[in-house]
């Protein structure tokens, strides 16, 4: 009897190893199907399973392709092998499995060090700002996406860079940036076949949903599912499916919501889309807890929990890994830093506290000085300006007085110039060439100076906005040039300077007859004859010495 057992162990032992000979042989005859074909053809048989959402056979092409033997220099084959590592990121994004698939971008990230490759790492960015957008870790997602903004080189993909930087800011609630940057990438799309037009669509309904506009998100929401529809996009069809039934739960038309949400599930049951699943879950969940039944409720957000925790836990075991190794690296030297931080941090604190008080002592007396300073240029200010106004106002009474005994004056100055011109005559005869010429010039001088001072007294003339050297040139009769040349020899100054001072004076004078509360500056300025309010201040003050402003002020504390 015994030696019957053991003839049947034996014989079920040699059955049971006959079988795994044959499973393996015909294991051996798979694989050496696959190692038939090219690296090329193992690539795009990965992106045809790819694209019917069959992420298990893809990723069997794939760890084929990545075990392959590099050859040197064989830029086709590294060009397949990075190809291959970024789909392969993306299918353990699409699984969910986000700390596998980020270790797949860094690898290609690597590989994007080398010239050749360069052109790729926007897409490594982006991917990478998308991973850490999943978990809302928002302003790390901005910068990756607007790396990858600075380094496309081609403005299809700038769609999907501004896109996600878009649905960025409306995560981050920044809803105007929002639609400026979708509004761009929409333009993009739109002068390239309209590429990626159901993701756009998307962004655009869901910053409507979140200012409440729901007209405008359905809207969107409708061309976004028609575009997944028409572009086979499955992934994309569940998701804005899943997004209508939160949509329509937020409005409390819970039976349409439920609608969308089974719609939706359906397609991520049959795709595994364990994200979309999840969310759609907490929507029943949120649905039932409305609608009173606790009981389903539960059960939906059991579900909902259970998905995120097969989805959370093995990322948070990579990320714990990841710690894991970075602190054991730093340990000693965290150990020795730490031991020379107690030992000097009561010193440093001291420390700091004597500098800061010693550095708020001076600031307070820097203070202190600068205001007292301040204090005193004021006041030794206004003193000079009191000084400059009271000289001004004394030149304005010797002017008003000038112009009392000024026809006396032109009389005797009539009478002066026809005894002059007979002393001239009878010179004229005795005296040689040259000095004859001299006495002549000296006469027209003269004569230009008094022709000149007569038209520069005609205030209604020299405040004409449109008065200049040639009208004034005109008048006296002479040369421009001339005029000009004995303005400057005789006065050291420029005509316009010139004339400033006459029309400067009439402003002062205007200023002392009139009440300060019954004019404005500028009105005084065009009324004697500047065109500019600045040029009038600048002449102002080249003139007196103090802007108007000034000079009124000063004018009525001496009044008062």
């Amino acid at each position: 009897m015994k030696n019957f057992f053991l003839i049947s162990c034996l014989l079920c032992s040699i059955s049971l190893f006959g079988q795994e000979i044959k499973k393996s042989t015909q294991n051996d005859v798979v694989i050496e199907n696959y190692m038939q074909l090219t690296l090329k053809q193992l690539y795009d048989t990965s992106l045809y399973y790819f694209g019917r959402y069959s992420y298990d056979t893809a990723l069997i092409y794939n760890n084929i392709i990545l075990n392959t033997h590099l050859k040197n220099n064989d830029y086709e084959q590294e060009k397949t092998i990075f190809k291959t590592l970024n789909q392969t990121a993306l299918i353990y994004a699409f699984m969910c499995d986000y700390r596998t698939s980020y270790e797949y971008f860094i690898k290609s990230l690597i590989m994007c060090e080398k010239p050749e490759f360069q052109s790729y790492k926007h897409s490594i960015y982006n991917n990478i700002g998308i991973i850490y957008d999943k978990f809302n870790k928002l302003d790390f997602a901005k910068d990756y996406f607007y790396e990858a903004l600075r380094l496309c080189e081609d403005s299809i993909n700038m769609v999907i860079c501004l896109n996600n930087l878009g649905h960025n800011c409306i995560k981050r609630n920044r809803i105007d940036s929002a639609f400026f940057y979708l509004n761009k990438s929409l333009q993009i799309s739109q002068r390239h076949n309209n590429v990626y037009l159901d993701m756009i669509f998307s962004s655009f309904a869901e910053g409507y949903q979140i200012t409440k506009q729901y007209d405008s998100a359905f809207y969107y929401f409708n061309l976004s599912l028609d575009e997944a529809i028409k572009n086979n996009r499955s992934d994309i069809e569940a998701e804005i499916l899943s997004k209508f039934g939160n949509m329509f739960f937020e409005v409390s038309k819970y039976d349409i919501a439920m609608n969308y949400i089974d719609l939706s599930n359906n397609i991520a049951l049959n795709k595994k889309f364990s994200g979309i699943l999840a969310d759609n879950y907490l929507t029943l969940s949120k649905i039932e807890e409305s609608k009173g039944s606790v009981k389903r409720s539960f059960e939906f957000y059991k579900n909902y929990a259970n998905i995120k925790d097969s989805i959370f836990s093995a990322d948070k075991f990579g990320e714990i890994n990841q710690l894991q190794r970075l602190y054991e690296v730093s340990k000693k030297n965290q150990e020795i830093e730490q031991l020379i931080i107690e030992q000097q941090i009561k010193e440093r604190t001291n420390k700091y506290l004597r500098i800061i008080q010693i550095i708020t002592s001076c600031i307070l007396l820097i203070v202190s000085i600068i205001v007292v300073v301040f204090f005193l240029q004021k006041r030794k200010l206004n003193f000079k300006n009191n000084i400059l106004v009271s000289k001004n106002l004394e030149i304005l009474e010797l002017l008003k007085k000038d112009a009392d005994t000024k026809e006396n004056k032109d009389k005797k100055n009539l009478l002066n110039d026809n005894t002059t011109d007979d002393i001239i005559k009878n010179s004229l005869e005795i005296m040689d060439e040259k000095d004859k010429k001299s006495l002549l010039n000296e006469k027209a001088i003269d004569d230009l100076l008094i022709k000149i001072s007569k038209v520069m007294e005609d205030i209604e003339t020299v405040c004409n906005p449109n008065f200049s050297l040639i009208k004034l040139s005109e008048l006296v009769k002479y040369n421009h040039r001339y005029v000009s040349d004995v303005i400057n020899k005789t006065y050291k100054q420029n005509f316009r300077s010139y004339l400033n001072r006459f029309r400067i004076r009439e402003a002062q004078r205007i200023f002392s007859e009139l009440d300060s509360n019954t004019f404005k500056i500028q009105t005084i300025a065009q009324q004697v004859g500047f065109k500019s309010l600045n040029a009038f201040y600048e002449a102002f003050k080249e003139v007196t010495g103090v802007n108007p402003g000034q000079y009124l002020k000063n004018m009525r504390n001496q009044v008062l």
